[in-house]
């Protein structure tokens, strides 16, 4: 049996896509003024754990967010297509009120988690879900035994989260996703194992600065 791999799972900071609620996919939207701050915080978080590999979709936010956590360490970034955001096709670029006004069958196809359901150009979520696990399993288990980061999108997140706790890819998200918070997974023999999830406290300054302004 090969050594346990210990994961640090991040979604990238915040993109003003993200603040506008509004669907990135696999556009190369990058890191607003917000986000920069919260991975500069996540790195200082993270800088103890003893990470021997940071391993990034090549989309620019998750990237920009690796090389800012792996720099300090001295530690280069891989990159990985594979861990890219769902494809959403027609539907990237649109905030969810406009997705739901202007093409509703899909919107809702979308929101009730249809596995089979990929809107044009897209994937579809069963589709989006092998490959999300299937590559954050190949890094796990080229890592074998160390302590890595795997910095990625929400879509993945939330299909690892799945994926660990063994819930049905069609069952409603009862979990965050929270931009450049933590979240801890265990790879082994057994697959995957939950952890921890979204740790936000290194981020609470942001918070406690929102509140003052």
């Amino acid at each position: 049996m090969s050594a346990a791999t210990r994961i640090v799972a991040i979604r990238h900071g915040e993109t003003a896509w993200n603040a506008e609620s509004r669907l990135q996919g696999q556009l190369d939207i990058p890191l607003n003024a917000r986000g920069r701050r919260q991975v500069a915080l996540l790195a200082d978080a993270l800088r103890d754990e003893g990470l021997s590999t940071v391993v990034s979709s090549d989309l620019g936010r998750a990237a920009d967010t690796a090389r800012a956590l792996a720099g300090p360490l001295g530690l280069a970034v891989e990159t990985d297509a594979t861990l890219r955001e769902r494809g959403f096709g027609v539907l990237e670029g649109h905030t969810y009120d406009e997705i739901g006004e202007r093409w509703p069958e899909m919107a809702q196809r979308w929101r009730a988690r249809d596995p089979q359901f990929g809107p044009p150009g897209g994937e579809r979520l069963a589709d989006f879900f092998e490959r999300s696990v299937a590559a954050a399993l190949r890094v796990a288990e080229r890592h074998a035994g160390q302590t890595i980061a795997l910095v990625t999108h929400g879509g993945v997140l939330d299909c690892l989260y799945r994926a660990a706790t063994r819930i049905e890819l069609q069952a409603p998200r009862t979990w965050q996703l929270g931009n450049a918070a933590i979240n801890r997974l265990l790879h082994s023999a057994q697959g995957f194992v939950l952890v921890g999830w979204n740790d936000h406290q290194h981020l609470e300054v942001l918070v406690r600065d929102d509140a003052s302004v």
